[in-house]
């Protein structure tokens, strides 16, 4: 992947910098001292930054690149490049050159390489920026590769981390190193039973905790509060023996109805 330009700035000084590399040669081989031209004894050059970490959405790069005229307002989103110079070297301030950065995240292109050339050049793949000093500028534009957002980390609770039905101390070692050895076929078994134990989920009946409470239907005002109760002193319990007795039933029409005969045919 082609990593975008970070920054561009002005240094006295061919020699690299910290972060910044100077372009010191046009793309024939000239030197790319912008200084020649005003009769200034100490050199300055146009150098370049790369951003450090191409997958963090938020750092910067140059998304565009401008020279403005002496005394044109500068764009709404652009700033001048940086200058780190001798205190004795000025940069003549009929042009300057201006970038817009953005995120990294919210790019789709970004300036990648900046070239010089002499003015009649003609650079294949580049955009021309403008000319300044002598030279004409040149940058070269390319999609750049969205960084993977990192997955969120996942807060589980303490209600969901209590769920699980392993033991706590399942992953631990013995306190006891001495003691005998249990067979695997002993492990298992009184694993499996532990199911069945009444301390464990699986033992818990569903109306465990339900509060007892009568139905509407069978409440008045009479029997709320501590007469509550009282509604079923009239309820009377029956024994197979008087279900049988008051519902005994002996057929009686049916048997005369079967025992009788049919009318004869004369």
């Amino acid at each position: 992947m082609t990593v975008p330009l970070a920054g561009l700035g002005w240094t006295s000084c061919n020699i690299a910098t910290a972060g910044w590399t100077p372009i010191v040669s046009t793309i024939e081989g000239t030197s790319g001292n912008f200084g020649k031209g005003f009769a200034q004894k100490s050199a300055y050059y146009l150098c370049y930054a790369l951003v450090k970490n191409s997958m963090n959405p938020s750092e910067e790069v140059i998304y565009d690149v401008t020279i403005l005229p002496e005394k044109s307002p500068l764009p709404s989103g652009y700033s001048y490049i940086k200058e780190f110079l001798d205190p004795k070297v000025s940069i003549s301030k009929k042009k300057r050159l201006c970038v817009k950065l953005i995120p990294l995240g919210a790019a789709e292109t970004a300036v990648t390489d900046i070239v010089l050339s002499s003015k009649s050049k003609v650079v294949p793949h580049y955009m021309r920026i403008g000319e300044m000093s002598g030279f004409a500028l040149w940058c070269k534009k390319e999609h750049v590769l969205k960084p993977k957002p990192l997955p969120r980390p996942r807060n589980f609770s303490l209600e969901m981390k209590q769920l699980s039905l392993e033991s706590k101390n399942a992953d631990l070692p013995a306190e006891n190193p001495t003691a005998p050895s249990v067979p695997k076929g002993q492990a298992a078994l009184k694993r499996h039973e532990s199911i069945y134990e009444s301390s464990n989920v699986y033992g818990i009946s569903a109306m465990d905790g339900v509060p007892f409470t009568l139905h509407p239907r069978f409440e008045n005002s009479t029997t709320r509060g501590s007469n509550a109760y009282l509604f079923f002193k009239n309820f009377h319990i029956k024994s197979l023996a008087d279900i049988d007795k008051e519902y005994d039933y002996g057929f009686v029409a049916e048997k005369t109805a079967v025992a009788r005969l049919p009318p004869s045919i004369s």
